[in-house]
C-alpha cells in the first residue's frame, strides 16, 4: 500500500510517500511560501522522481491541526481533491501526533507545542507504552503559564518539541520543573511522521469521509476574534 501524506499546518510544507514500512521519499520546505503555490508542484516533482504517477497512490493522508488556518484548509482542500479525483480513501491525523511521534520511546512526557500567539501554544501530552504513542489529554490551546502548571503536576521529565520551542524556549525552562528540548532538525511536524501513523489507521480500516471531514481549530481565527470584539463578544462564549 503506498500513501502520500501532506502537512501544512505551520509555516513549513512537508509531502512524503510512504509503502508499508518504507520511506520512498519525503521534501520539505520552511521557508516564507504560500502553500497555495508549492504543494501541488511538490507533489508533481516527489512522483516524478519515484517515478510514479498520482493513480500508484493507493490513500492519502493530511494533516488536520491545529495550526495555521490558512494552511490546514489549503492541505485538506488539495487532499480531498485528490482522494476524489483518484477514487481512492484519504485519512486527517493531528499535527500534534505528528510532531510527537518525531520522538520515539521517551521516558517521560512528550509535549509538542505550536505557536498559537500571545503567549499560548497548541499542545496535547503523550507517553510511550509498550512502543505505542499514547495520548494522555486533550488537544488544547493553552497559555504558558497553564501549560507549565498542567506539566509540573505530572513530577514527571518534560520533552518539548515543536516550532513553538524557538519563540517561548526561555520562558517553558523557568516556568517548567524538568524539561528538555528537541534538536532543531526534528521541530517540524514531518509528513513521514504523519503518513506512518495515518498508515497504521487505514490498515486498520480507518478512513475519513469527504462531506464531514474538517480541521482541528481550537480556537477562532483573527479574523473572527476581531469581529466578535467588534460586537462585544466576550471570547468565552
Amino acid at each position: 500500500m503506498k500513501i502520500l501524506s501532506l502537512d501544512s499546518s505551520s509555516e513549513s510544507a512537508s509531502i512524503a510517500i510512504l509503502e508499508e514500512d518504507k520511506l520512498l521519499g519525503e521534501m520539505t520546505f520552511n521557508y516564507k511560501k504560500q502553500h497555495s503555490v508549492i504543494l501541488m508542484p511538490m507533489i508533481d516533482t516527489l512522483l516524478h522522481n519515484l517515478s510514479m504517477n498520482i493513480d500508484d497512490i493507493d490513500g492519502f493522508v493530511v494533516s488536520k491541526g491545529p495550526g495555521s488556518f490558512t494552511g490546514l484548509r489549503i492541505g485538506m482542500a488539495t487532499i480531498k481533491g485528490l482522494s476524489l479525483g483518484t477514487d481512492k480513501p484519504f485519512i486527517g491525523v493531528s499535527s500534534l501526533d505528528a510532531l510527537a511521534y518525531n520522538l520515539f520511546e521517551i521516558e517521560g512526557i512528550v509535549c509538542p507545542v505550536m505557536d498559537a500567539l500571545r503567549n499560548n501554544v497548541y499542545t496535547c501530552l503523550y507517553t510511550y507504552e509498550k512502543g505505542e504513542l499514547k495520548v494522555i489529554s486533550d488537544y488544547m490551546a493553552v497559555s504558558i503559564e497553564d501549560l507549565a502548571n498542567l506539566l509540573n503536576s505530572y513530577d514527571k521529565k518534560v520533552y518539548f518539541i515543536g516550532d513553538a520551542t524557538y519563540k517561548y524556549k526561555s520562558l517553558l525552562q523557568l516556568k517548567v520543573n524538568n524539561c528538555t528540548f528537541a534538536p532543531s532538525h526534528l521541530n517540524l511536524a514531518r509528513a513521514s511522521s504523519l503518513g506512518e501513523i495515518g498508515l497504521k489507521k487505514m490498515q486498520l480500516g480507518f478512513k475519513d469521509d469527504l462531506n464531514n471531514s474538517a480541521p482541528i481549530y481550537l480556537r477562532k481565527s483573527q479574523a473572527e476574534r476581531e469581529y466578535d470584539k467588534k460586537m462585544g463578544i466576550k471570547e468565552n462564549e
